[in-house]
């Protein structure tokens, strides 16, 4: 029989792994303030920071664009070929780009670590030298499962890519300046996961239904107007 100190050591050691158990699971209520409040610190920067990169971020003629090239509203995705919540969004931009002919898609390849990331974003990258980003970049969002490069280069030959020229094009430095882009963007507006849209003056993380997507593009169309409604400055005589 255990000694009554042996005991008692015991039944705190345990005490302590279940407290530690209950933290994981519901995180103290400090933490959650001081992520809300960290939201709201985001909030508040974003509508400054996203204007000052306007240009990098909806007009860079090295990120491939899908929609009406000269939308109202420009909508940019932050995305990874091995995240499943961007495939599972992919079918949800592709909803929204049909119902609205005035919308602007802006892709940023933004590759996590897993194996094949980063391959799957030069790749597509490349694929636009042979007009074909479009189709590769639904076909890598369709897979099934982490893509690596042998799976990468199947699916470019099926959506009709020319695979040696694509390994060669994909060769090109400036691919790689496109991601550092990419990244250096991602940094200054606080994105660390994919997939992460801009819309208007918003950082939105993942991909929201289609109807509340399609009410976030009305709110940044309705915002556009009215920031661009010229000032009426009248003489009184």
């Amino acid at each position: 029989m255990p000694e009554p100190r042996a005991a008692s050591t015991v039944v705190l050691i345990l005490a302590l792994l279940l407290v530690g158990l209950a933290a994981q699971s519901h995180p103290p209520v400090p933490d959650f303030l001081r992520q809300r409040e960290n939201r709201r610190l985001l909030e508040a920067d974003w509508p400054k920071l996203i204007p000052e990169r306007r240009d990098a971020l909806f007009n860079d003629p090295s990120a491939p664009t899908a929609g009406n090239p000269n939308g109202d509203v420009p909508l940019v995705m932050f995305l990874d070929y091995n995240c499943p919540h961007c495939r599972a969004g992919d079918p949800i931009i592709q909803q929204a780009l049909k119902n609205d002919p005035k919308l602007k898609v802006v892709y940023k390849e933004y590759p996590g670590k897993a194996p094949g990331s980063k391959f799957a974003a030069v790749a597509a990258l490349a694929s636009r030298k042979q007009g074909k980003y479009e189709p590769f970049h639904h076909a890598l969002m369709a897979a099934r499962g982490q893509v690596s490069e042998f799976s990468i280069l199947t699916i470019a030959r099926q959506v009709g890519l020319d695979v040696e020229k694509l390994k060669r094009d994909m060769e090109d430095p400036a691919i790689e300046d496109t991601l550092q882009r990419n990244r250096t963007l991602a940094t200054e507006l606080y994105i660390t996961g994919t997939p992460a849209l801009v819309l208007g003056e918003e950082v939105i993380e993942g991909v929201p239904e289609i109807s509340t997507l399609e009410s976030l593009i009305a709110k940044a169309r309705e915002k556009l107007s009215v920031d661009t409604v010229p000032d009426h400055h009248f003489a009184i005589f």
